[in-house]
């Protein structure tokens, strides 16, 4: 096998955003990734000429303009504008929490009115010190929201009661009192035009890439091939769990195509009765406004995460913040490699700031070359 500048461990938007920028300034680049395809999480799958988000609605938003320029390169944008919708029981409501909301859920028509109702409800709890996540939100939002919207959907996706979750999980719950059914505060929003795995695609084009490929056992046979190695798997495994497993919430999917052009009217719908045992559905033409005469559509259910399985969602808690600290320490300390990503770095990221973080590492990588320190 030949000799590589960089091997990249990994073949999603952190990898393949650092093998675009090292391969056009002339470093070779060998990306292995365990998966049998490229683009990681934000892989998506052509199914009847739709392009299946394959784990989970990956929408890219973000204010940065240096980013928003940057992933323009690879794709044309589409005006996608996300305004999810929230179902509980036989009632549906807008999303984000906003006056589409709360002139449904209170039968009022003016901010005045909706800051009035919630006030009220805040003031009647009489909650000073939230000792949990029930709590916090309780004085946020007041009950309406908190018992239809947040309650059943949360506790789905933590696996567990809203008392029995800590406070700091919800830091604060937006409200806007505007008619305003865009989710984002972001200045620019959209869904690339044929799906992101054609953007990876393009990233990686002069680099090799191996799927299927597991990053450990390929090392063993091959622990040379690469003069520095840029790794965005699972920060503890790295390190054979030395100081213990840090824990994941994990996401399954049920993906099917059915025979009608339109099922639910809408990308995104959540269903936030716990009684309803998924979070969402997803109906993945709606992304790039499909006319298909057909539709598919994903369920997902949140579930705790078994070592082996698929990691999403980093606990934040302080016991694995603790432990992702001392991983962190040792990654610091580890020469000729460079972690990065969600897994690496035991922290969740939207694609905005993956890709900025991306490009932050190659420009540390390229300023430690300059200056001839890299080790």
């Amino acid at each position: 096998m030949k000799h590589y500048d960089y091997l990249i461990v990994g073949a999603g938007l952190f990898g393949a955003v650092f093998a675009y920028e090292m391969t056009q300034r002339g470093k070779s680049c060998l990306v292995i990734d365990r998966r049998g395809h490229i683009a990681g999480n934000i892989y998506t799958e052509n199914i009847e000429g739709i392009n299946v988000h394959k784990y989970g609605a990956h929408i890219f938003h973000t204010s940065n303009k240096k980013v928003w320029d940057y992933i323009n390169q690879f794709a044309e944008f589409n005006n996608y504008i996300n305004s999810p919708v929230a179902v509980y029981k036989d009632e549906i409501y807008n999303l984000p929490f906003n006056m589409n909301t709360f002139s449904k859920m209170f039968n009022i028509k003016t901010p005045a009115e909706a800051k009035a109702r919630i006030q009220q409800e805040i003031a009647e709890l009489g909650i000073t010190e939230p000792k949990n996540l029930e709590e916090q939100a309780l004085s946020l939002v007041g009950r309406s929201v908190y018992e239809k919207l947040i309650k059943g959907y949360t506790e789905k996706q933590w696996g567990r009661d809203c008392k029995d979750l800590p406070s700091f999980i919800i830091k604060r719950l937006p409200l806007r009192f505007i008619y305003d059914n865009n989710y984002f505060n972001d200045r620019y929003q959209g869904i690339p035009v044929g799906g992101y795995t054609a953007v990876v695609e393009r990233m990686l084009e002069k680099a090799d890439v191996m799927l299927n490929t597991d990053y450990f056992e390929f090392r063993r046979e091959h622990g040379d091939v690469a003069d520095r190695t840029v790794y965005t798997g699972m920060l503890d495994q790295f390190f054979d769990y030395k100081y213990g497993v840090l824990e994941y919430r994990s996401v399954r999917f049920e993906t099917e195509k059915l025979d009608m052009d339109n099922y639910q009217g809408n990308a995104v719908v959540n269903y936030t009765d716990r009684e309803v045992p998924y979070t969402r559905i997803i109906e993945h033409k709606h992304f790039e406004f499909g006319n298909q005469p057909v539709t598919v559509i994903s369920r997902e259910y949140s579930r705790e995460w078994k070592l082996g399985e698929e990691p999403y969602y980093p606990v934040n808690d302080k016991k694995n913040e603790e432990t992702a600290a001392r991983y962190r320490e040792l990654a610091a300390e580890t020469e000729n490699v460079i972690f990065g990503g969600r897994l690496g770095e035991y922290h969740y990221y939207d694609m905005d700031k993956v890709i900025d973080a991306a490009l932050k590492a190659v420009e540390k990588e390229l300023k430690n070359q300059d200056a001839g320190e890299v080790k």
